[in-house]
């Protein structure tokens, strides 16, 4: 069965670039689609698109209306009839109180924050990405003053609903970055 979306990333990306007038936010949203796009290799869902464009466009709305996010993008959403994105984007952040009850859900929740800290600890490194190995993210992790705003929670919750070890979805989402490191800006010094 398929999510029968009619959003293409082409027009994903249009939104995005209208909506998120900032580099850092474009970037995080690239990396998280790219991750999303390696979940969808491994988890085999119908729709590998649709797990696309969730990444991409999961805080378009964050930089120009933060008190109003996820709200905008997901009444944008919905009122496109995309009500399978608009329910992964509604859940992606578990304080929001939203079950992620869809592969699609639990897969952004499970990628947002992690892709988020894996870009941090690739700019720390002189290497950038393609020296950072699961071991040494995983060692950040516990470290609570590294990317202190990352919620390490969420990358619990996310990894427990999508039914994945931490490691292996570090493992997957340094997969995914690596070969775009230099748009990314981890390909480090």
């Amino acid at each position: 069965m398929t999510s029968n979306s009619k959003l293409t990333i082409d027009a994903a990306r249009e939104l995005l670039a209208e909506w998120t007038p900032g580099q850092a936010l474009r970037r995080h949203a690239r990396a998280v689609e790219l991750t999303m796009r390696k979940l969808a290799a491994e988890l085999s869902p119908p729709d590998e698109e649709l797990f696309a464009v969730a990444g991409l466009l999961h805080d378009a709305d964050y930089e120009q209306w933060p008190d109003e996010h996820p709200h905008r993008i997901v009444a944008w959403l919905r009122n496109r009839q995309e009500d399978l994105l608009a329910g992964a984007i509604a859940a992606h952040y578990t304080h929001w109180g939203v079950p992620a009850d869809t592969l699609v859900a639990k897969a952004l929740l499970a990628a947002d924050e992690l892709t988020g800290f894996v870009c941090a600890c690739s700019y720390v490194r002189p290497g950038g990405i393609s020296t950072l190995e699961p071991a040494s993210v995983l060692k950040k992790l516990k470290d609570k003053k590294f990317a202190a705003k990352v919620d390490r929670q969420e990358i619990e919750i996310g990894c427990g609903l999508l039914g994945v070890d931490t490691r292996q979805l570090v493992q997957w989402i340094i997969h995914a970055l690596a070969p775009h490191a230099v748009e990314l800006g981890i390909e480090g010094t």
